[in-house]
């Protein structure tokens, strides 16, 4: 069991104990990293692993020992869980990485009145991304008494009535001492199942890429870089030829010009372990004969990968119709402005568009940064309202 079956998103109000709960379910407290994610509008997926299994008495966890009995356990189901850390951020991530995720995991704090105002906003993203597979966590329940437990169970109850997740299943759990997540680990299991497969060629979002080398190593032992990201449909296998799009930007003369990649992965790597091949599923890692300093930072995070003249080319300039969202915080005009700015996200690049023409609901945009553009991918649009980008609609190529 080394590549995950299942990829879950993790939504929530802030601090609703969201990381709290993924780090318990996990062992990983992401905000570790998430920090340096949070620049700006750019989005980019964290990821935590946990192997869940099920001791003979019934009780599910995430150790080989049962925490009930003390039995030894049997693997049962392998899950990544997508973080998307920052406030603005999270917003277009969930729609616009919808189509790596195979369901999402909803964090309603029940020492809070539901719902928040990020409540409101989340459960609208996941209606526009089309995610049905949610499973409900009411958190904190160790913070109050059991009536008001019952009352915060009736609040997301009236609050669900009438969406789509209005009959989803509503756990109650305490993330910072565990309390009831096996029945929690039990419901996703059950509940949530992947995605079926694409058609088509095979296709990868990078969601990272950085170089592994250490400074002063020596020339004949430089490693090639390294890209990491969500496959969405398709095999790939060690020794594959791969072309990686939109590419890297290079100055020339007095203008930048974007050069496509091509590269050979030398192997594939999920978490600690070397797979000769992957599938759909978690986080993966491709090992390649890339230039070590075209993968540094997360330079690459954006591109999609895929066999060398199947890609998508880049865009910059699209059309898109739009597809606002039934649940708005903030209230915009249905008109743009020329020149007006938009967040675009897509699998897991971001970019800016400034409007160009606008009819009806198409919307002709000039980009800031080229993104290729894969037809199976959910597309989120943000606009900005009182210095805050705020998720405004779902899209589509028009």
């Amino acid at each position: 069991m080394s590549q995950a079956e299942l990829n879950i998103g993790t939504i929530g109000h802030v601090d609703h104990g969201k990381t709290t709960l993924v780090s318990t379910l996990t062992g990983i407290w992401t905000d570790t990293h998430s920090e340096e994610k949070k620049r700006g509008i750019t989005i980019k997926l964290g990821y935590a692993d946990a192997i869940i299994y099920k001791c003979k008495c019934g009780e599910y966890g995430t150790l080989e020992k049962c925490k009930k009995c003390n039995s030894t356990t049997e693997k049962v189901k392998k899950i990544s869980f997508l973080d998307a850390p920052g406030h603005e951020t999270l917003m277009a991530t969930v729609i616009a990485a919808s189509s790596v995720m195979d369901g999402a995991l909803f964090v309603i704090a029940a020492n809070e009145k539901c719902p928040q105002p990020q409540t409101i906003e989340h459960l609208g993203v996941l209606e526009a991304a089309g995610i049905k597979n949610v499973v409900i966590c009411q958190n904190k329940v160790d913070l109050v008494s059991k009536e008001q437990a019952k009352l915060s169970y009736k609040e997301i109850k009236t609050f669900l009535k009438g969406s789509t997740l209005e009959n989803a299943t509503i756990i109650p759990v305490s993330a910072s001492s565990g309390l009831n997540t096996g029945v929690l680990l039990d419901v996703l299991c059950a509940e949530i199942k992947p995605r079926p497969p694409q058609e088509g060629s095979k296709l990868m979002y990078v969601a990272r890429s950085f170089d592994v080398n250490k400074p002063g190593a020596k020339l004949d032992k430089i490693a090639g870089g390294v890209i990491g990201g969500s496959i969405v449909r398709g095999v790939f296998k060690a020794g594959d030829e791969i072309e990686i799009l939109p590419g890297i930007n290079r100055p020339k003369k007095d203008k930048e010009v974007l050069i496509p990649l091509k590269s050979k992965i030398v192997a594939i790597h999920a978490g600690k372990e070397e797979l000769p091949q992957a599938t759909t599923g978690g986080l993966i890692g491709f090992s390649t004969t890339l230039d070590p300093s075209l993968t540094r930072a997360d330079s690459l995070v954006g591109c999609l990968v895929g066999s060398p003249g199947t890609l998508p080319q880049p865009l910059t300039e699209l059309t898109l119709e739009l597809f606002p969202l039934k649940r708005q915080l903030e209230k915009f005009v249905d008109t743009f402005i020329q020149a007006e700015p938009l967040v675009i996200g897509v699998g897991t690049a971001t970019t800016v568009g400034f409007v160009q023409s606008f009819k009806k609901n198409k919307v002709s945009l000039k980009l800031k940064k080229a993104v290729s553009i894969d037809k199976s991918a959910n597309i989120a649009v943000m606009r900005r309202s009182k210095s805050r980008w705020h998720l405004y609609a779902s899209a589509n190529l028009a």
